[in-house]
């Protein structure tokens, strides 16, 4: 059966997106990207190659199949959000903006009303937005009622690899959201991507737990085959939990004996 993630026109058959920054070096991210199977890599606008002799990266991963997410990183404030979104689309020839406005510099936390400015203004510009937020139901179903093409709670805190930290209120999200809900931030191992797709997670975006790794190309590989598990076993759906135990053989016919 087709399993296809669809955002905005874009329509993906991997479920895991790729970040390509901080990765020991370039043959490493692209070994990386490719044990992942991702199809959508996410980009910081600031990291083009403008008067450099290396071959700029952007062209690399399109060579290679691949599409460019622009992130708006960095960005404390709607009005700077917008402006990095609008130079994105400009440079890289995409609607699609992963949209980031950070509360501070200490949590990365995104601030809510400036995020939803944000989202709103691009919206009605024309823009595919995936907003990165707060693992907050109200705040995940507002930015979905404003047109944006996915929401993207956190896990826990950007690069703390503490894995999910509130699963009840991903849970509330992803019944209550009308969009995919993608989880992006503080995944750190294959058993946490696993736990995002029982939840009911459509996608998860990972980069420092795949390039901070030992071995990032085996953890790449390691979180494809989870993302498959996780996302199977959601579809399947799991047994219902129980207080007492329940046993797997017939009582019926059992040996007595007497007295």
């Amino acid at each position: 059966m087709n399993d296809f993630l669809k955002l905005g026109s874009l329509e993906l058959s991997s479920r895991v997106l790729l970040g390509t920054s901080r990765y020991p070096s370039r043959e490493i991210l692209l070994s990386a990207l490719q044990a992942s199977q991702a199809e959508l890599v996410t980009v910081s606008v600031r990291r083009v190659a403008m008067a450099t002799n290396e071959e700029n990266i952007y062209e690399v991963l399109r060579a290679r199949g691949l599409h460019l997410l622009p992130n708006t990183a960095g960005c404390f404030t709607a009005k700077e959000a917008v402006l990095t979104a609008e130079l994105a689309r400009e440079a890289l020839e995409t609607d699609l903006i992963k949209l980031e406005v950070i509360a501070d510099e200490d949590t990365l936390l995104p601030e809510a009303e400036e995020l939803l400015k944000a989202a709103r203004l691009l919206v009605a510009s024309g823009f595919t937005v995936l907003p990165y937020t707060n693992d907050d139901p109200v705040l995940a179903c507002k930015l979905a009622d404003a047109g944006c093409a996915a929401v993207m709670p956190l896990g826990s805190p950007i690069g703390s690899g503490l894995g999910i930290s509130n699963p009840h209120n991903l849970a509330l999200i992803k019944a209550r959201v009308h969009v995919p809900m993608i989880i992006d931030a503080g995944l750190g191992t294959a058993s946490d991507v696993t736990q995002a797709f029982e939840l009911g997670a459509d996608a998860v975006l990972l980069n420092t737990a795949v390039a901070r790794a030992i071995d990032p190309v085996g953890m790449a590989r390691a979180m494809h085959h989870a993302a498959k598990a996780g996302r199977g076993a959601y579809l399947a759906g799991r047994m219902p939990k129980r207080l007492l135990a329940e046993a797997s053989s017939p009582m019926e016919g059992r040996i007595k004996t007497a007295g």
